[in-house]
This record gives C-alpha cells, sequence and structure tokens, in this order.
C-alpha cells in the first residue's frame, strides 16, 4: 500500500454545493481513498427546511456534515472552498482562525485576482497554503476530472497534492491570480453571452420574430446549433442565476482593477440576478428554447404586475 494513490487523503470542504458533491461523487467512482468533512453555512440557517436540506445533501454523497467550521478542518491536508464569489472572501477569513498546519487551501471560487490575494494572506498568516483555483468547465459530467487552472507560490506542489485524489490542473504562470484573472476573463464573454441570448431570445419572443432570428444568426453562425445553444444557456442562468451573478460582479472588478469600464459585465449581473431571482426550474417548462422563453416571460410578467400592485 505504498502507491501515494491508495494512500488515504483528509479532505475538508467549505460550502457543499454542486461542485463539492461532484468532486466527492467523483472520487468514490474511481476508487479514490479518501476522507471528507463538510461544513456549510446553510446547516445553520434559522429555517428546518433549509438545515434539513444540507444535511440530506451530507448524506447522499457520504459525507461527514460537521456542526462547525473548527471541526470540518481539524485533519484536513487538504481544504476546498467551495462557496459563492460574495462569500467567498468570509469563508477564508473564517478559515484563518484556525491553525491550518500546513495543509492546502484550494480557494475554487470565482473571484477578482486582488480578493484572491487578499484572502491568501490571511491563509498564509494561519499556517496555510494558499492556491489559486479556478475551475474551467461545468463540473458535470467529468466530476472531479473537471479542469482546473491553479496559481500562486504552492502551484506545483499543489498539482502534486490534486493527482493524490485523481484531479488534474494545469499551473497559469504568472502570480497568485493568475489563473482567475484566466477565469474571470473568460467568464465576461461565457455568462455575458448567456445574457445577450436571454435578451435577445425574450425580445424576439415576445415580438413573435425569435424563429426568423434564430434562423439569421444559424446562418451568421453556421455550425453553432443556435436554438439547443439558447435554450441551454437559458437554463444555466434559470437555475444558476444568482450565483453568475455574485460572480460576474468580481468579474467587473476584475476588468476595474485593470483600469478599464466594465459596462458589459455589469449588465450581465443584471440579467443573470434577473433570471435566478425568478426562481424557476427549467426541466419543469420544457427543453426547448421557446418553452423556456414562454416561462421566462410569464414570472417576469408576474413580478412586474405584483411590483404595479404594491405601488
Amino acid at each position: 500500500m505504498s502507491n501515494q494513490m491508495e494512500t488515504s487523503v483528509a479532505v475538508a470542504f467549505v460550502g457543499f454545493g454542486e461542485a463539492a458533491s461532484a468532486f466527492a461523487g467523483g472520487w468514490r467512482e474511481a476508487g479514490i481513498a479518501f476522507s471528507a468533512a463538510a461544513y456549510d453555512i446553510r446547516t445553520d440557517s434559522p429555517s428546518a427546511a433549509i438545515r434539513d436540506a444540507k444535511r440530506t445533501d451530507y448524506a447522499t454523497a457520504g459525507i461527514d456534515g460537521s456542526a462547525s467550521l473548527g471541526a470540518a478542518l481539524a485533519e484536513a491536508e487538504i481544504v476546498f472552498s467551495l462557496v459563492t464569489a460574495d462569500q467567498a472572501h468570509a469563508a477564508a477569513a473564517n478559515v484563518a482562525r484556525h491553525d491550518l498546519g500546513g495543509a492546502f487551501f484550494f480557494d475554487c471560487n470565482s473571484c477578482a485576482p486582488g480578493t484572491k490575494r487578499r484572502s491568501a494572506q490571511l491563509i498564509e498568516n494561519a499556517g496555510g497554503r494558499y492556491v489559486d483555483a479556478a475551475v474551467m468547465a461545468p463540473v458535470h459530467p467529468r466530476l472531479h476530472r473537471t479542469p482546473l487552472l491553479v496559481s500562486g507560490p504552492h502551484a506545483q506542489t499543489a498539482v502534486e497534492a490534486l493527482k493524490r485524489l485523481g484531479m488534474k490542473a494545469g499551473i497559469a504562470a504568472g502570480e497568485l491570480g493568475a489563473a482567475s484573472a484566466i477565469k474571470m476573463t473568460r467568464s465576461i464573454m461565457i455568462k455575458g453571452l448567456e445574457a445577450l441570448v436571454a435578451e435577445c431570445v425574450l425580445a424576439g419572443r415576445k415580438a413573435g420574430i425569435e424563429d426568423a432570428v434564430l434562423d439569421s444568426l444559424d446562418e451568421t453562425f453556421p455550425g453553432f446549433g443556435w436554438r439547443n445553444r439558447a435554450a441551454y444557456m437559458l437554463e444555466r442562468a434559470m437555475t444558476h442565476g444568482v450565483r453568475r451573478a455574485a460572480e460576474m460582479r468580481e468579474v467587473a472588478l476584475t476588468v476595474e482593477e485593470l483600469g478599464l469600464g466594465s459596462d458589459m459585465s455589469r449588465a450581465t449581473v443584471a440579467w443573470q440576478q434577473r433570471l435566478g431571482d425568478l426562481k424557476l426550474v427549467a426541466s419543469t417548462v420544457g427543453e426547448d428554447v421557446g418553452a423556456r422563453a414562454d416561462a421566462i416571460l410569464a414570472a417576469l410578467d408576474a413580478d412586474e404586475s405584483k411590483e404595479v400592485t404594491v405601488g
């Protein structure tokens, strides 16, 4: 049992959502030896429904849900921070209240390089090894094999640590924050395209011309498959819009740190937040772009009616 891959790795998750569940599920499917504890602030929610839902997530994933952050961190060799972008620095600050004893702290959250550097200082002062990590693709279907980029002074040893968990990461050249700079700049396009598609499709649907518009786009960009892509992008915003909006605020900060205007990123925040706030479940409204557009328009109209009534 001297093979490093067969040595159990002690992992802690700070935040336990889609990504953490995917990583743990992938390790288990691959037969990787690991033990994992997790702490998620939802288990401290005043809402019993929210607390119970998170405990169910732990049980489904076969993860030890810790009663406190300190308990989750106690034995960890590797810590994955997987919270929302707006909570990432606060999560790092809370972790830094504990002696990390040389553990790797993978900050996988979608934050501006400046935010990552502020968090790094806290973690390093607490005895941890901070790693700027960027998750470069959706975690499904590749689970723990989802491509990562890492940067910072511990990047090389961090890649070796990830190999113990069957994970693969590339190293972004440059100082700490380089990996996030790539992810954030990429998100201008990825999340921005989702916002543009939403505005285009919803306007077209409301005007009764979306088929002509999508046909025209297919001619201009042959092979892109605008109907299927648009349906997928609407689902992403419906399902993850609030989280995407938080990320795009950090994207805007990234652009502003570079001395540029962040007009497009700020506009993307607005559309992602608007669609996410509707709390629609895409799977219940149909898979085609028209059905999803109709559901969004109906929800937007209902929200507008409520505002008028209240006013």
